[in-house]
C-alpha cells in the first residue's frame, strides 16, 4: 500500500472515529433523540445524493430490505445504545460486526472456519462480554447489547446483498438513505417527543454534526473506503481499520471525559485481538465480512 492510500485510511478511520463521539454528543449532551437523529442523517444522506438514484437498481425489494437492516435498524439500534453507553466500549463492542459477518456466512453460504477464525470469533465475544458485563449486578450494559444487535443486523444486511449485483457505493447510499428515513422518522414520532424542539436548540453544533455524518461519512468516507477496496485486498485493509475504535477510545477519554477503566482495557484488547484475527484471514465465499460490512453501511 502506497502512502497515499494509507494516509487517505487513516483520514477514513479517524473520521469513523470522530463520528462516534460527534453522536454521541449530541444524543446525550444535547438529548438529541437518537431515532429522530438517525433519521436526520439518512433524510440529509438523500437529499445529498439525489443525482445518484439513476440508475434505479432493478430489485428494488431486495435493496429495500438491505436499506432497513444497514440503515433504518441498524443505526437506529446504534444511536439508541449510543445514548446510553459510553464511546469507548461502544467503539470496540461495534466491531461484533465483524465476527457476525463470519458466522453468518458459515450459516447461510457455507463458509468454512478454521481454529484460528474460530478462535477469533471466541476472543472477540469474550472482550465484549467483559466490558459489557457489571458483576456488581449480574447484568449486561443496555446500550452495548442494543449496538451488538444493530452490529448483528448490519450483518444480515451484508449477506443479503450478496443477492444484489454489484452497485455504485454513491448510488447504494442514496437508495439506503431513500429507504431509511422515513420509517425512522415514523418510529421516532411514535416512541419519542420534543425531537425538533431538541434539535433546533441544539444550534450549529448539533447542525454542523450532522452535516459532517452526512458528508464526512456517508458520503467522503464511505466512497473513499470503497475506492480503497478496488485497490487493495480486504486481508491487507481489514486489519488496519482496527484504528476506528481506537480512536473511538480515545476520543471517548479525552473529550467526554469517559472512564478509562481496567474491564475496558482488558476487554478491548481481547476482543480487537478477536477481531484482527478474523480480519488477516477473510472468507472465501464473503472477504468482505473481515470488514464488518463497513463498506455497505458507511460505518457509523
Amino acid at each position: 500500500m502506497s502512502l497515499r492510500d494509507f494516509g487517505l485510511l487513516f483520514l477514513i478511520c479517524f473520521v469513523w472515529g470522530v463520528n462516534l463521539v460527534l453522536t454521541r454528543w449530541v444524543v446525550s449532551d444535547f438529548s438529541v433523540p437518537p431515532l429522530f437523529f438517525a433519521a436526520i442523517r439518512f433524510l440529509g444522506v438523500a437529499v445529498f445524493l439525489i443525482p445518484f438514484l439513476r440508475p434505479v437498481p432493478k430489485n428494488l425489494g431486495t435493496l429495500f430490505l438491505i436499506a432497513m437492516l444497514i440503515g433504518c435498524l441498524n443505526f437506529g439500534l446504534l444511536f439508541v445504545g449510543l445514548a446510553n453507553a459510553d464511546v469507548s466500549a461502544a467503539a470496540v463492542t461495534g466491531q461484533l460486526g465483524v465476527p457476525m459477518s463470519t458466522i453468518m456466512s458459515m450459516v447461510f453460504l457455507g463458509e468454512k472456519i478454521g481454529w484460528r477464525r474460530a478462535l477469533g470469533i471466541s476472543l472477540a465475544f469474550a472482550g465484549v462480554v467483559v466490558i459489557a458485563f457489571d458483576p456488581t449486578s449480574f447484568s449486561l450494559s443496555f446500550g452495548l447489547l442494543l449496538i451488538f444487535f444493530a452490529a448483528v443486523l448490519g450483518s444480515a444486511g451484508g449477506i443479503v446483498m450478496k443477492r444484489m449485483p454489484e452497485m455504485n457505493p454513491l448510488n447504494l447510499s442514496a437508495w439506503v438513505g431513500l429507504f431509511s428515513f422515513a420509517p425512522l422518522f415514523a418510529i421516532s414520532a411514535i416512541l419519542e417527543t420534543g425531537q425538533v424542539e431538541a434539535y433546533m436548540a441544539g444550534g450549529w453544533q448539533v447542525w454542523l454534526a450532522s452535516l459532517f455524518a452526512i458528508v464526512g461519512v456517508s458520503i467522503f468516507a464511505h466512497s473513499a473506503f470503497y475506492t480503497l477496496l478496488k485497490r487493495h485486498d480486504v486481508s491487507l485493509l481489514s486489519p488496519l481499520t482496527l484504528m476506528t475504535p481506537l480512536w473511538g477510545v480515545l476520543f471517548g477519554v479525552t473529550l467526554l471525559n469517559e472512564p478509562f477503566t481496567w474491564k475496558l482495557v482488558i476487554g478491548g484488547a481481547v476482543s480487537l485481538a478477536g477481531v484482527f484475527l478474523i480480519a488477516v484471514r477473510p472468507n472465501t465465499v464473503l472477504p468482505e465480512a473481515a470488514l464488518g460490512k463497513k463498506f455497505a453501511s458507511g460505518d457509523s
